[in-house]
């Protein structure tokens, strides 16, 4: 078979030779056979069924599965196994298999010029028609990412139906052409340029300036972040693929998974009081007036500020630890809210400015033991910023008397889960956040959630290491203000 040689000396070009193709099944693809003789192709959850094969053409499907290939040697192979008919049985030529392979998003392309490689289309799905000749006007797409890999340079974006993969160094003068950056001092040769330009905008990664991305509102309103992220933490194209996704348990082995505790902060614990849950079930309002009477307060009574005990009740409504236990080397906990995983990595912060029987300061919420430890003194600036922040945050309320900053001990998901785990940070805030409303109105607390904060504030005052533990949510807690709706004056 035809081998790309990616450390060959560079060569001069030949202006009569087109950049050649080298096929291979798409790493993760894998096939199987049914009781009737049919071969199907799967990667999870995607299969398709190619029909019975003759001998030559599951021959071919074994050498794509080793690596790249010549197209003309497997018309050889074909040849050489079958003869020279289109195969028996009900099955295709070597030509027809491999069409069918590239219309289904099964082979990966590698791309070369004088038998050195250039780059690979790594697809995702099936393409579309390959276009002609690249646009005159080319630009690489807004939404494209070059990032480093285990395999080298990768060029991808959430709108394009494949990956391209750099082989050849030179190969990036044109993606920074295409950027803006200028001319490059390492050159392709002209055909294999225009070749990949071509490929480019194939893939979706790069178009002219009349593709929609900056004048359709269904393409503008996405930030390039944003809809990477999505596209990375559902489970899509890519997730049958062997690039890793959901509960993969990827660190067993090799990394100690974190435990249900926090570590403790050095300051001496503070104990808070327990509530009477037997007494609340009784005395607390119904789930259908809690969720009706549900609002967001986010002014303050600064004459008669939250109790200590209030804070302490509203603490272990909402956040305590429960149960843990451990189960094949990881410790599994309960709370009052949901979690996925039950790895409940989420971490109560208080801020308090103005409460009444708890000293100013930033404090961390020991789960477990029910108790408070101080973590940063109230004079800290990033302690200050914190509250200013959540005030502008609040959008016409005061500095709050107590921000609760939610942390995310990240590990305790990312130990378990592949590609989705921050995005699974984030609805067990919205759970959180829903918990904490509930309790709020339930006690008479006045309550409030923000849409965002102040994460390199939380990494000042906490000391934390931010790839470790990172603020991931806030939430505004203070006395209700004469007037304001509640159900304290029941309790």
């Amino acid at each position: 078979m035809t081998a790309v040689h990616g450390s060959q000396p560079r060569v001069a070009e030949d202006a009569a030779r087109e950049p050649a193709e080298l096929v291979a099944l798409r790493p993760g693809v894998f096939s199987a056979t049914a009781g009737d003789g049919a071969v199907h192709l799967v990667a999870w959850p995607h299969a398709e069924a190619l029909g019975v094969l003759s001998p030559g053409q599951r021959e071919i499907l074994r050498f794509l599965a080793r690596g790249p290939c010549a197209q003309a040697d497997l018309h050889a192979l074909s040849r050489e196994r079958d003869g020279d008919g289109d195969g028996t049985d009900g099955s295709v030529g070597a030509g027809k298999l491999i069409s069918q392979l590239r219309a289904g998003g099964w082979l990966s392309v590698t791309v070369t010029y004088l038998g050195r490689g250039i780059y690979v289309l790594d697809p995702l799905r099936p393409p579309p028609p390959h276009p002609r000749t690249a646009a005159p006007d080319l630009a690489l797409s807004r939404f494209a990412i070059v990032r480093g890999s285990r395999d080298g340079i990768v060029v991808e974006s959430p709108r394009a139906w494949c990956d391209l993969r750099v082989l050849d160094a030179a190969a990036l003068g044109v993606i920074g052409e295409l950027a803006g950056a200028g001319a490059s001092t390492q050159l392709l040769p002209a055909r294999a340029a225009e070749r990949m330009r071509r490929d480019l905008q194939w893939a979706g990664l790069a178009g002219p300036p009349d593709d929609g991305e900056g004048t359709q509102l269904r393409l503008r309103q996405w930030k390039p972040h944003e809809l990477w992220f999505h596209e990375r933490s559902r489970l899509g194209y890519r997730g049958g693929f062997g690039d890793g996704f959901g509960g993969t348990f990827w660190a067993k082995g090799t990394f100690e998974p974190p435990t249900a505790r926090h570590d403790r902060f050095f300051a001496s614990p503070i104990d808070l009081r327990r509530p009477d849950l037997e007494a609340l079930r009784r005395s607390d309002p119904t789930l259908t007036a809690v969720l009706e009477d549900r609002r967001s307060v986010r002014r303050h009574d600064e004459h008669n500020p939250v109790t200590v005990a209030k804070l302490g009740e509203f603490l272990y409504r909402c956040g305590r630890t429960r149960l843990v236990r451990a189960l094949d080397g990881f410790e599994y906990a309960s709370k009052p809210y949901p979690s996925g995983g039950s790895a409940y990595e989420l971490e109560l912060y208080p801020v308090v400015r103005h409460a009444q029987g708890l000293a100013p300061g930033m404090y961390h919420y020991d789960s477990l033991d029910h108790q408070l430890r101080l973590v940063q003194d109230a004079s800290h600036p990033a302690v200050r910023r914190l509250l200013r922040v959540a005030a502008v945050g609040a959008v016409g309320g005061g500095l709050p008397q107590v921000l609760i900053v939610v942390g995310a001990r990240v590990g305790r998901l990312m130990w378990k889960y592949e590609s989705m785990p921050y995005a699974l940070i984030l609805k067990h805030v919205g759970v959180l956040y829903q918990t904490m409303y509930c309790v709020a109105t339930a006690m008479g607390i006045a309550a409030c959630a923000l849409g965002s904060g102040d994460a390199s504030a939380f990494t000042e005052a906490s000391g934390l290491d931010p790839l470790v533990e990172c603020s991931v949510g806030e939430f505004i807690l203070g006395s209700c203000p004469a007037g304001e709706p509640g159900w304290a004056a029941a309790r």
